[in-house]
């Protein structure tokens, strides 16, 4: 319980709000732990070690939108994203998310959703990641294939996973790659259609929900 109160601390330091309704976080992230709805978590890059990254910068090209990227400091307050269902899922909070759902992502700070499309990614000219949206506006491109390495059923912490973006087929994908100039250090963070070692993501440091009782 002391890391959920160190961890609790942070967010209520940094400022963070949570959104209408919802509730204080109720348990830690253990090793293992399974991952439900609701839970406020970042993205680690197995290879690099980069955590998936937003803020509130746009893109210089492409789509003008909110740019994503991979950041090295594994402390930074703009790499925490909520795990929500897709729109139409029967899903509630505190569910588990099991291998093959579409889930979406939002990005805590701004409250923009993990999106892809077709535009090309500034460095490297695949699929261009961004943030776009906000709370209620959410559209098809928000959309992720959630794809568990391995045997595993249900989204655990530390557990590698692909996710596959559903309206052009892109997987979730960064290297070694980086910005000079506004995100000087930060590693593009793109979309590209094959399976690569570098699409391979894993859930770290966060807020984990428990799991709903009421099923």
């Amino acid at each position: 319980m002391a890391f959920f109160f160190f961890a609790l601390s942070i967010f209520l330091y940094l400022g963070f709000e949570f959104p209408e309704g919802y509730p204080a976080p109720a348990a830690a992230a253990q090793e293992g732990v399974k991952i439900t709805y609701g839970s406020v978590i970042k993205l680690m890059h197995e290879r690099t070690k980069f955590r998936l990254h937003s803020h509130d910068v746009p893109y210089g090209s492409g789509s003008g939108q909110q740019s994503v990227t991979g950041f090295p400091n594994v402390d930074d307050s703009n790499s925490y994203w909520i795990v929500k269902s897709a729109p139409d899922s029967s899903a509630r909070q505190g569910d588990v998310i099991p291998n093959g759902t579409i889930i979406r992502l939002q990005h805590m700070r701004t409250r923009k959703w993990l999106h892809s499309h077709l535009h090309a990614s500034p460095i490297s000219g695949n699929l261009e990641v961004s943030c776009f949206g906000r709370d209620g506006q959410s559209d098809t491109g928000d959309l992720w294939r959630l794809e568990i390495e391995g045997s595993g059923k249900t989204w655990r912490q530390d557990q590698k996973i692909r996710l596959r973006h559903v309206d052009t087929g892109g997987y979730l994908h960064s290297h070694d790659k980086k910005y000079s100039r506004i995100a000087g250090g930060q590693q593009e963070v793109c979309g590209v259609r094959d399976k690569r070692p570098d699409n391979v993501w894993l859930a770290t440091e966060g807020v984990y929900l428990p799991i709903n009782a009421s099923k």
